[in-house]
Formats: structure tokens, sequence, C-alpha cells
């Protein structure tokens, strides 16, 4: 595979305050299961580690390994804000999950949901959340923005936005953008950088393109790399594995 040349911008090692979204799927057990404990053990382990090296964490996840809105809105039986809201309660079951395995982890972490539910984690409000943050806690956002049509992407960095975060760190399956589907074809360039008006302008799939408009007006990086071995959080926090940073 051939690699695009390194363009101007931030450097990773310059982020301290990350957002870090996670597709359900990320979750899901190799028999199809909707969670896997091992992984997400890992996963917590991975995080806990982030922490430690001197990471202030807040995780996005999104509900695709139970449910997706916008398929099953597509399917023809029910319409879109009820699918969405039920997509909304997949990120909060997955959320939950999270907080339990970064407690076990040693890790001091509190789910927040924007769709209130006070009997079950608390509900998200950005002061509360900041306040979070600054004592250490990992901070587990559930419930997307709270509204219909818009995507765990975009919640992501909505709430990097809303919390003084230094970048979005999109894990994904591959290292990286790509021009093509590297799996398909074997000429697809990686971006080592790009910024958000050619992200947008080259319709490239990684995140929507309403996360990228907001990101950039906000001046906000994302960072898109694998979490799969030999890559981890904190390996691409720390700039010791391959990965894009979409920057202003």
């Amino acid at each position: 595979m051939r690699f695009s040349r390194n363009k101007k911008g931030p450097t990773v090692a310059q982020f301290r305050r990350i957002l870090v979204k996670l597709s359900g799927e990320a979750l899901m057990a190799p028999d199809g299961y909707w969670l896997d404990p091992q992984t997400l053990s890992g996963l917590a382990q991975d995080l806990a580690q982030a922490t430690r090296a001197g990471f202030e964490i807040a995780i996005v996840i999104g509900g695709g390994n139970i449910i997706r809105g916008a398929r099953m809105s597509a399917a023809g039986w029910i319409d879109r804000p009820t699918a969405d809201s039920m997509g909304m309660l997949g990120t909060v079951m997955n959320s939950l999950a999270t907080e339990t395995a970064l407690n076990a982890a040693g890790v001091a972490a509190r789910t927040m949901s924007a769709v209130s539910m006070p009997t079950i984690c608390e509900t998200y409000a950005r002061q509360p959340a900041l306040h979070h943050l600054d004592k250490g806690q990992v901070l587990v956002l559930a419930g997307g923005t709270g509204n219909p049509f818009f995507t765990t992407d975009t919640a992501a960095v909505l709430r990097a936005a809303e919390l003084r975060c230094d970048a979005v760190l999109k894990a994904t399956q591959v290292d990286g953008v790509y021009s093509a589907d590297p799996k398909k074809n074997p000429d697809a360039v990686r971006f080592d950088r790009l910024t958000h008006d050619e992200a947008i302008a080259k319709d490239l799939k990684v995140m929507d393109t309403a996360a990228f408009a907001l990101a950039r007006e906000s001046r906000l990086s994302i960072i898109v790399g694998s979490v799969h071995a030999p890559s981890s959080v904190t390996a691409l926090l720390q700039g010791k594995v391959p990965s894009t940073v979409v920057s202003p």
C-alpha cells in the first residue's frame, strides 16, 4: 500500500484530553453475541493504561451490536425517531457494561446519559461532566445526542467540543483513513494527515459529514486508527502506531 506525505498540523503527542469513539460492534463476541466479556475486559485494561499514561478520557460507544435505528426504520415497519430512540437505549447498555469493566480494571468511571434515566445512571450535563473529568474519572457518555437522526459519531464530536477535548480518537477496523477500502483495493492510499475540508470533499466514510463539519467548526482534531493488536488506544495516543490525523 502507498502512503501519502505528511502535512503540517498538530502532532498526536500534543493531545491530552481525548474523546474515544468506539463502535458497538467492537464489543461483540466471535459467535455474534452482542457482548464479549473478554474483549470488554481487554478494552478496559487498555483505557486504564491510557489514564495511567496521563490522558484524560471520555468515551462514546455506538449501539450497532444491539440495534441500528437507521437500518430498522429502513425496513419500513417502524418510524425513524422510534428506531433511533431504541438505538439510544442500546448505547446505554454498552456504556454501563464499559463502566463496570473500567471499575474492575481499577479505573474510576461514570456513565452519563443524554436520555434521562436517573434510576440507572446520571443524566448528562456539561458542568458535572467537566467536574468528573477534572477529577480524573473516565466519563462514559451514553444516549448519543439524545435526539433522533444524529449518529453517535456526531454525538462524539459534540461532546468533545463541549468538554474541551483536544481530539476525538475514532477507533476503526483499519489503521487510518484510506482513499478506498484497503481490504478490496491493494492500491488504496492511507492518508497521514487530512484537513476537515479534504475529508468532506473526498466523501470519506470514516465519519459522517455532519461530524466532520462540526469538528471543522470547533477546530477539533480527529485521530483515526485501529485498536486491534498490535495497536491500542494508548499506542495511538502516544503516536507509536500508524494513524490518520484530520485537523483544521
